[in-house]
């Protein structure tokens, strides 16, 4: 006699029962450190994000070198969209403008010519106008890229590939500092002075047991690219015990003209 295929309690499924609830917990979880990994928040070794990262690895591969011509920024432009970060041109021109703008960075990557925008909000020109080159700097965080220093993956596609980080001499996340906001978390660290961080890193070398009081001698705190003062220093010591601190800056200002005054804040 053939079995009761019609009868539901003899129904054995072929693939895995879960709940609603797992599933919805891992898929979030993949879906968060993928946006970590990928995307949102940079690389504590050379502190960089992964468009970042893209953007002077393309210019090294062109020879985009701080002591040669300029190239057009479109043109970079076009070989990272290409090869090693398949988004929207703009989301990589937005990058490479900041890296370029004195205002936003402590330590510039991309020395730009043209109109790269203004601390006043102007935006910058159009990629096909402007033209780009390596900040000297950068040099530094490539140093010995070539010297299987790191390790590489393919792009996107299989037909490249790219370093997973770059082999910086410089303490980039510090020195300028970054911010992000991925799925669960965020990051926002400020900028500091490259000659006192390098001093606080060899502190920390000599003496694995450093205190903070120790680092806040030579690092008193963080030092803004738009020079703004720091009102107090508890929310510094805070975020250096911690990893959590609030820093309130302030600005000068004094008033112009006669008849008609305003206020010039700088």
């Amino acid at each position: 006699m053939s079995e009761n295929t019609d009868n539901p309690e003899s129904f054995e499924p072929n693939f895995p029962i879960v709940t609603i609830e797992d599933e919805m917990r891992d898929s979030y979880l993949e879906y968060a450190m993928s946006v970590i990994v990928g995307r949102a928040l940079p690389d504590v070794r050379d502190g960089l994000k992964p468009v970042h990262r893209r953007v002077l690895y393309a210019m090294e591969v062109l020879g985009n070198d701080y002591n040669k011509s300029y190239k057009k920024s479109a043109r970079i432009v076009g070989d990272v969209i290409g090869k090693y970060h398949p988004h929207g041109d703009t989301a990589v021109y937005d990058t490479i403008v900041r890296m370029a703008q004195p205002f936003s960075m402590r330590n510039i990557l991309i020395d730009g010519q043209g109109n790269f925008g203004s601390v006043d909000g102007d935006s910058a020109a159009a990629m096909r106008y402007t033209e780009i080159r390596m900040a000297k700097l950068s040099h530094e965080l490539l140093r010995d890229l070539d010297k299987d220093t790191v390790d590489f993956n393919e792009n996107y596609d299989g037909s490249e590939s790219e370093p997973s980080v770059l082999p910086t001499r410089v303490p980039n996340l510090l020195a300028n500092g970054s911010s992000g906001i991925a799925v669960g978390m965020a990051t926002n660290i400020p900028p500091h002075n490259l000659g006192e961080v390098i001093e606080a890193c060899l502190r920390t070398i000599d003496n694995e047991n450093i205190t903070v009081d120790e680092l806040l001698e030579v690092m008193p705190g963080p030092d803004f690219p738009t020079a703004g003062i720091i009102n107090g220093s508890a929310g510094i010591r805070q975020a250096y015990e911690t990893g959590k601190g609030k820093i309130y800056l302030r600005s000068v200002s004094h008033v112009e003209g006669e008849d008609k005054q305003s206020i010039v804040v700088t």
